[in-house]
């Protein structure tokens, strides 16, 4: 309104109209704003990978994207979006396992306080946050006499068991293979089976 007053009270020679700015993405801004958010989800995405280490399976990797290439800006949101969607998954996922694990914590004070009432149960080490292949099982004190008199404990197991399959143990993990001592003398001939007739 004032525009259309001072175009009709002054001079038209000195009055240039004032258009509304053109509002312009500034895409290297843009750019630069959503590689920062992505560069965060990344870190913190990592963070919970350590954090739900060992106990929650975690999946922290960031894909390629078709090789070394600059993202548009749609491809750079969509994968903002899919790290922000896997950041709340493993956050989720962390969340259950740690009230997995408070409530497994109390089930084994419980079970440390009164084993008459929890026969013959067995809880894993690391059902309760710690680490190792040991478990808590409560026993008969005596065997079967122990059984039937009601003496009850809690005993944790001494760990992992021997290995099942050659090169890992039982937790699947790899093992280190052992060496064969050097002999310092010559090499003993081995027996060869003779073919029978």
């Amino acid at each position: 309104m004032e525009l259309l007053e001072q175009h009709i009270a002054g001079p038209q020679e000195h009055l240039t109209p004032v258009l509304p700015g053109v509002v312009e993405t500034d895409e290297r801004a843009a750019r630069r704003s959503l590689r920062a958010q992505i560069a965060k989800l990344e870190r913190e995405l990592g963070a919970a990978f350590l954090a739900a280490y060992p106990g929650t399976r975690a999946e922290w990797s960031v894909p390629g994207r078709g090789g070394p290439r600059l993202l548009g800006l749609g491809e750079l949101e969509r994968l903002r979006d899919a790290l922000a969607d896997r950041l709340h998954g493993a956050r989720a996922a962390i969340s259950e396992r740690a009230d997995f694990e408070e409530r497994n914590r109390v089930l084994l004070e419980r079970v440390r306080l009164e084993p008459g009432r929890y026969k013959f149960v067995r809880i894993p080490a690391a059902d309760v946050g710690q680490s190792g292949c040991g478990d808590y099982r409560v026993r008969p004190r005596l065997g079967i006499i122990g059984m039937l008199m009601g003496w009850w404990q809690v005993k944790l197991s001494s760990g992992c068991p021997l290995p099942r399959e050659p090169g890992r143990d039982a937790r699947g993990s790899f093992t280190r293979t052992r060496h064969r001592p050097l002999s310092l003398g010559p090499p003993q001939p081995q027996a060869r089976r003779l073919p029978a007739i």
